[in-house]
């Protein structure tokens, strides 16, 4: 035989897998549409604080499934966590939520390796005040970028604004009100700088209104304390993650206050997650 030829017989090197085969350590269900999990972190797996990646459930070769369903998710945990936190809605008939919601610790995870997106600190210039408006799961970035410690370093007020349905529906807010006091790299910045600015929709609550209504009356900046009625191109950022329709009509009221939008490419005032948007 000669080298030739057993070079063309030998095998062809196994393909890498373009995901991480990762472990479930936790699951917590807020309501019967709202859910989050945790899930082991890659050794090698880096991310910055906001971004997403691809999560996803191994295909079931018993069913016919040749290939696993992906979804894109916002990392909830900060980038140095040890573990991977999510927030997930439940869709009955989601391809693939039908089937995480039913996860369970031990379960395994499938997630990409190759995060990305615009919902990080580098993408707005620096500033006073950062808003973080999140309607639904659109919190879960959030979550990320308000137990940075970077977050306060560059901004002297982080507000989380999250607006929801119903009150049951404010996942987290225990953690924005008090828990988050207790973290020991950002609990003394959090006391300090950190403002959470629940709303609610279809419910009695002591704040109501879609997040455009709180602007459009001044009543958003009535609430914090923030003197103008607008927005302030100068010294407030902000970043967007929820509803497409919250999405396109709050950067079009920060666009007419003055506001820029930004990219990974040339940081702006507002951010907005582009993959999600279109």
């Amino acid at each position: 035989m000669t080298a030739e030829t057993a070079t063309a017989a030998a095998p062809a090197p196994a393909k890498e897998s373009p995901h991480h085969l990762e472990t479930v350590l936790w699951v917590k269900h807020w309501t019967d549409r709202l859910f989050s999990f945790a899930i082991t972190r890659p050794a090698s797996f880096r991310f910055r604080s906001g971004e997403f990646v691809m999560i996803g459930l191994p295909a079931r070769e018993e069913l016919g499934e040749k290939k696993p369903i992906l979804r894109a998710y916002s990392i909830g945990s900060p980038s140095f966590a040890e573990e991977l936190e999510f927030f997930s809605i439940k869709v009955p008939d989601g391809p693939l939520t039908s089937r995480l919601q039913q996860i369970k610790a031990g379960d395994q995870v499938l997630l990409g390796k190759k995060p990305t997106g615009t919902l990080v600190l580098d993408a707005v210039k620096p500033g006073k005040r950062l808003f973080l408006f999140g309607t639904g799961t659109g919190l879960a970035p959030w979550l990320s970028v308000a137990r940075d410690p970077d977050a306060y370093s560059r901004f002297e007020k982080v507000i989380v604004a999250h607006g929801v349905r119903e009150v049951q529906e404010l996942a987290y807010r225990d953690l924005f009100t008090s828990e988050i006091h207790e973290d020991p790299l950002v609990g003394d910045e959090a006391k300090a700088q950190l403002v959470y600015y629940p709303t609610v929709t279809r419910e009695a609550f002591e704040r109501q209104g879609r997040f455009t209504d709180l602007i459009n009356s001044g009543k958003l900046f009535e609430d914090l304390g923030l003197e103008g009625g607008k927005f302030d191109p100068e010294h407030d950022r902000a970043m967007l993650c929820g509803s497409m329709a919250m999405i396109k009509d709050t950067a079009a009221l920060l666009e007419a206050h003055g506001l820029v939008e930004g990219s990974n490419a040339e940081p702006g005032d507002f951010v907005i997650e582009r993959a999600f948007v279109g």
